[in-house]
């Protein structure tokens, strides 16, 4: 939150840039005799126009959003999952990291409950031995769906 006195200049300059504008852009009839539309074109020219100023010269304050918690707690019971095309344990997440293994389509993985996103680590059975990676849950399916 900006200090006061920002805001307040802010929305001064935001009154003079609408006086201004209004000067050049409506008619001199408008402006004889105070009345709602004059007091209804100041006020939202002035919130918009002081709005945005505080916006554009306060940037910082748009980027303190709270982090978001990526990796989520283990699962206390893993679940399983069909794999819906041949499948690439990786890594690390996202398509950049290194394969580990390919997963046949049909074969079923074990999610361990964590996850980044829309990448989870799982394990699986291939070629006889347990392997361990991260995978896209968007070629997963539970067991009792269909394709």
């Amino acid at each position: 939150m900006p200090a006061p006195i920002v805001t307040v200049a802010a929305l001064c300059a935001g009154l003079v840039a609408t006086l201004v504008l209004c000067a050049y852009l409506t008619p001199r009839a408008w402006w004889r005799r105070a009345n709602a539309r004059a007091l209804a074109v100041l006020t939202v020219g002035t919130l918009c126009i002081g709005s945005a100023l505080l916006w554009w010269f306060n940037p910082a304050a748009n980027a303190q959003a709270a982090p978001h918690e990526l990796a989520a707690e283990p699962l206390t019971e893993p679940v399983r999952y069909r794999v819906y095309d041949d499948l690439n344990l990786r890594d690390g997440t996202g398509i950049g990291a290194r394969r580990v293994a390919v997963v046949p389509a049909g074969a079923i993985v074990t999610a361990s409950g964590v996850r980044k996103g829309d990448w989870w680590e799982v394990s699986a059975r291939v070629d006889g031995r347990e392997v361990r990676g991260w995978a896209s849950s968007l070629w997963l399916r539970r067991l009792d769906e269909r394709r």
